[in-house]
């Protein structure tokens, strides 16, 4: 199957997800706790990730779909498998801050062909074709060149886990800012966060625990743009829940000593 047009469905699907959200965003929200009080979901991530499966499902009816609010028991290696997050930012969504995005990849036999990552609010379109690069709307991107943890910007984020993972979280980057790093940023999009490494903004990016539907995408963005991707323990990435490390390669393994160090 051509990946160029599976990319073409993930944007249409995104646009469809996003058009859904705007709907919503800047209105009062009814929203349903997960585990904890600060997990929310919203009737805005529901009717996103249904606007995604109807077009899907009605292209594709042989392919597996893993979304963040169905869950489906899905084979990571299944022929063909679509990687869904319909509202990427939820507590930013939730609070009216324009920084949050529909997030959706396509894999086959577990390798990532393509993503799109779509911000509704602002308009910006971020995608990748295996092989082919990675774009910021229609323009080409690349990963930073600095080889220097006292050149970049680092990017984290924090899971739900606010005990020994967020913990381990600060201490990370507690050993960071002694490193001279520019500074931190933690904006609570990870598909968003992602394409800030590819192109060039952050260094480096790096979070203890996410999702697939939270980084697959991202994950095939940055390393189109040239960088690198691992686990925080500098494993290969799985489409599965773990640990996340993503940079401009050249700062990598400096990033990757602290945050192994550290990880939980």
């Amino acid at each position: 199957m051509n990946p160029r047009h599976l990319l073409q469905v993930a944007c249409q699907a995104a646009q469809s997800a996003g058009e859904v959200l705007l709907g919503h965003f800047g209105r009062r929200q009814r929203l349903v706790q997960k585990e904890q009080s600060y997990n929310l979901v919203t009737q805005a991530d529901v009717e996103a990730e249904q606007a995604v499966l109807r077009l899907l499902r009605r292209q594709f009816p042989d392919h597996a779909v893993l979304g963040e609010e169905t869950q489906d028991e899905v084979d990571p290696g299944a022929e063909y498998l679509w990687i869904v997050d319909p509202l990427d930012g939820t507590n930013n969504f939730i609070h009216g801050i324009p920084h949050f995005a529909v997030s959706i990849a396509c894999a086959k036999r577990g390798e990532l062909l393509c993503g799109a990552i779509y911000n509704p609010a602002t308009g910006d379109w971020f995608t990748a074709l295996r092989g082919q690069g990675a774009w910021h709307n229609r323009r080409l991107v690349r990963v930073g060149r600095e080889t220097r943890l006292d050149q970049v910007l680092v990017g984290t984020g924090f899971y739900y886990d606010r005990g020994r993972m967020m913990k381990a979280t600060l201490r990370a980057l507690e050993e960071l800012f002694q490193h001279h790093i520019h500074g931190l940023r933690r904006f609570g999009t990870a598909s968003l966060d992602l394409t800030l490494v590819g192109r060039g903004c952050f260094g480096a990016f790096f979070e203890y625990e996410l999702s697939p539907w939270d980084f697959a995408a991202g994950v095939l963005f940055v390393r189109e743009a040239g960088g690198r991707v691992t686990t925080c323990r500098g494993e290969p990435l799985p489409l599965r829940r773990c640990s996340l490390l993503a940079s401009n390669a050249g700062v990598h393994q400096q990033v990757l000593r602290i945050v192994q160090r550290h990880h939980p």
